[in-house]
């Protein structure tokens, strides 16, 4: 099974299965110096993990962490970092219901016909667990990053038909952390809350939106063609489970627009700075950033499994009842949002990293 690496020279892989005895990252191309925050770390991996609030899976891992290699004295080395998840709380009994049926909307089939075998204890590989070791690396990727004043934030916008309209200019992100939906308009974080909670109670899942706002970019990240900026952005967060869409900048709305209105007008600022007046660009042209803001959305299905009785087939085509046991996100929102922030931050580096010859 290849394709378990992602990115060019700041160069993640991604190791373990849900419910395996661990999963793990290394990472290859780290610089070596970096004073690495292990408390960031964890606190990043708090954001994702599961058990942090009623309305996530109840399923408790701490998602502590082992440091293998490329650490000495506080700083990377510049050799590759391993880091280690050991799982704590498996309950594969959970899923033998299920050793020989195809789950409706997951990967049970396609991972059959494909591969001839599948873990079904939870999704194995293909479990949005796998993205504990994402996190991590994507929290030693915001501390690069920081060194040059340049942040990644995501929040929720939408869950369902609850849809915040507010411009990301307008809000206090900092509030995002304030709820357990991460959304950082308070009036609209409860509405959303209690729909996740009435979905949960009819045993059912729902999806949403959400958006992510990345500010400092020095002009000149993105290649042109095939590794250009946003594209390389898509791939990242069309990557994570359960994401079905990603548009940047106005998006899909944009096509409501003439090119006299969606034109970017540059201008000059009072620091003799070029920018440009609107942004409708999303940070980028070309396929390179340009100094403004990027941001973008990404779109989350419902969660597949439902604690509802589904119909579908075994693996000898014979119709069956699916039931719904274990424990599962109502709503992955939540905690997609490191999730979207660390693909985020990944590609980011590896894009500095390209632009400035390996170096921060």
């Amino acid at each position: 099974m290849p394709a378990n690496t992602f990115g060019q020279l700041f160069r993640i892989t991604t190791f373990g299965e849900s419910h395996g005895t661990a999963l793990g990252v290394t990472i290859d191309g780290c610089p070596a110096g970096l004073a690495l925050d292990l408390e960031q770390i964890q606190n990043e991996l708090n954001r994702r993990k599961p058990g942090q609030s009623k309305i996530v899976t109840q399923r408790k891992e701490p998602d502590e962490f082992e440091i293998l290699s490329g650490f000495f004295e506080g700083k990377t080395t510049g050799t590759p970092i391993a880091l280690l998840f050991r799982n704590k709380e498996q309950r594969s009994k959970d899923y033998s219901h299920i050793k020989d049926k195809y789950r409706p909307s997951h990967a049970d089939f396609t991972w059959q016909e494909k591969f001839g075998h599948r873990d079904y204890r939870g999704g194995g590989r293909s479990s949005a667990r796998e993205t504990v070791a994402r996190v991590a690396a994507g929290a030693i990727a915001k501390q690069l990053l920081a060194l040059q004043n340049i942040s990644v934030q995501a929040y929720v916008s939408q869950v369902g038909t609850l849809k915040l309209n507010t411009p990301y200019q307008d809000l206090d992100l900092s509030k995002t952390e304030d709820n357990p939906v991460r959304c950082p308009d308070p009036e609209m974080a409860a509405k959303m809350e209690q729909l996740i909670r009435e979905v949960r109670k009819d045993g059912d899942t729902i999806g949403g939106i959400t958006q992510c706002v990345i500010k400092g970019l020095p002009i000149g990240l993105g290649e042109p063609v095939f590794d250009k900026l946003h594209a390389d952005l898509a791939k990242a967060m069309m990557s994570i489970n359960a994401a079905k869409g990603f548009e940047y900048g106005s998006g899909f709305e944009g096509v409501l627009m003439r090119g006299s209105q969606h034109n970017d007008r540059f201008i000059q600022n009072e620091q003799g700075r070029i920018i440009t007046k609107s942004n409708h660009s999303g940070g980028i042209q070309g396929g390179i950033s340009n100094g403004m803001d990027v941001y973008f959305k990404v779109a989350f299905k419902a969660v597949a499994t439902i604690m509802q009785d589904q119909q579908s087939v075994d693996k000898d085509g014979k119709e069956v009842t699916v039931s719904g046991k274990g424990r599962h996100d109502p709503c992955v929102l939540p905690r997609a949002v490191p999730i979207v922030e660390a693909m985020a931050a990944l590609t980011i580096v590896d894009h500095l990293l390209r632009a400035r010859g390996n170096k921060i």
